[in-house]
């Protein structure tokens, strides 16, 4: 594990952006762990954020012009990871979000800041991928708008549960977007670096927010919906 990620699982502990329980997700599956990038409202959270997503670009060698980020949860993604990109490496790239309804005055359109447009490569950063509904519905809003090249795909934290077949959503987005789909961690890795080790929580302790049963409970979760890669 590259130490970006390390910080970044860290990141998300501390802010309470991965949490261990017992959660009922939207489509009505109970799950032992939930990811919420919504934890994330301070500058410096954006900030640790977005260099993480900057480095795992970095490491994929993703060639862009514009980061995507689907509103709502995606707008903050999308601008710190432009700011971050920036900062890092000097390379001043364009970010841009959708409107959740299509402004008729003004700028008008469906676009908040660089506006999509013919031969631009386009990165997406969404928070997590589950089903990968809101990556599909991005993809074709950003292809629908202009002759647009899909550079790629990066998500926080991929759950690697199956998608519509026997393979993983993550499998499943490569295949039909015909590009690829990289995660910051994915659940494993995240256990992995977590099991049996004390780190700093919201409330400023250290905790081992991953001992032996929440590790079998997660392990047990994968088992019955985990897809492949």
């Amino acid at each position: 594990m590259q130490g970006f990620q390390q910080d970044f699982i860290e990141l998300l502990v501390r802010h309470e952006v991965l949490r261990f329980g017992d959660f009922t997700l939207k489509s009505g599956r109970r799950s032992p762990y939930f990811v919420n990038a919504g934890q994330l409202r301070t500058g410096s959270a954006i900030a640790g954020l977005g260099r993480a997503y900057a480095a795992c670009l970095a490491r994929a060698g993703l060639e862009f012009d514009l980061v995507f980020g689907p509103s709502y949860k995606g707008v903050p993604l999308a601008v710190g990871t432009a700011v971050a990109i920036a900062s890092t490496s000097g390379r001043d790239v364009g970010f841009c979000f959708d409107r959740k309804e299509q402004k008729d005055h003004g700028e008008g359109g469906w676009f908040v800041g660089t506006q999509p447009a013919d031969g631009m490569r386009v990165v997406i950063v969404d928070d997590v991928v589950t089903s990968g509904r809101s990556i599909r519905e991005a993809a074709a809003l950003v292809r629908e708008t202009a002759r647009v090249e899909l550079a790629g795909v990066v998500v926080a934290v991929d759950r690697m549960e199956r998608g519509k077949t026997a393979k993983t959503t993550v499998a499943e987005l490569r295949e039909e977007l015909a590009a690829p789909v990289h995660a910051i961690v994915n659940i494993r890795e995240v256990v992995d670096a977590l099991h049996g080790r004390a780190v700093t929580t919201a409330d400023g302790s250290e905790q081992v927010v991953v001992d032996d049963a929440r590790k079998a409970a997660i392990e047990s979760y994968l088992r019955e919906h985990a897809g492949q890669s």
